[in-house]
């Protein structure tokens, strides 16, 4: 997604972060794989898969998209959170502790 979108996303902060090319490629690895985890369950499901069948693929999906959050997650604290605890924001505190709240219902 380029800036230009990022900035016209009515979902997004308006934030930004510059991610380091390990942490982006293993990141986009990451989702690069559910794309196709995700197009698989689609061409079970147009074959006739069996319920439950479909029903492992996806809970595969959801381990892996849990897995991807606590990735992006130990980098957000790393990075962003310390960075602005450091620099004197604490009201990055109050953002996380939202994050967390959503990420958990």
């Amino acid at each position: 997604m380029s800036e230009e979108n990022i900035e016209e996303c009515p979902y997004c902060s308006g934030k930004h972060k510059e991610r380091d090319d390990t942490e982006k490629k293993d990141l986009m690895n990451r989702l690069k794989r559910i794309e196709g985890q995700v197009r698989g369950v689609e061409g079970m499901l147009e074959s006739g898969a069996y319920c439950t069948d479909i029903l492992m693929q996806v809970s595969a999906i959801t381990s892996a998209l849990n897995s991807f959050n606590k990735v992006l997650l130990g980098n957000h604290l790393k990075t962003c959170v310390a960075e602005n605890i450091r620099s004197g924001n604490d009201e990055v505190i109050d953002e996380l502790v939202g994050t967390l709240q959503k990420l958990m219902k």
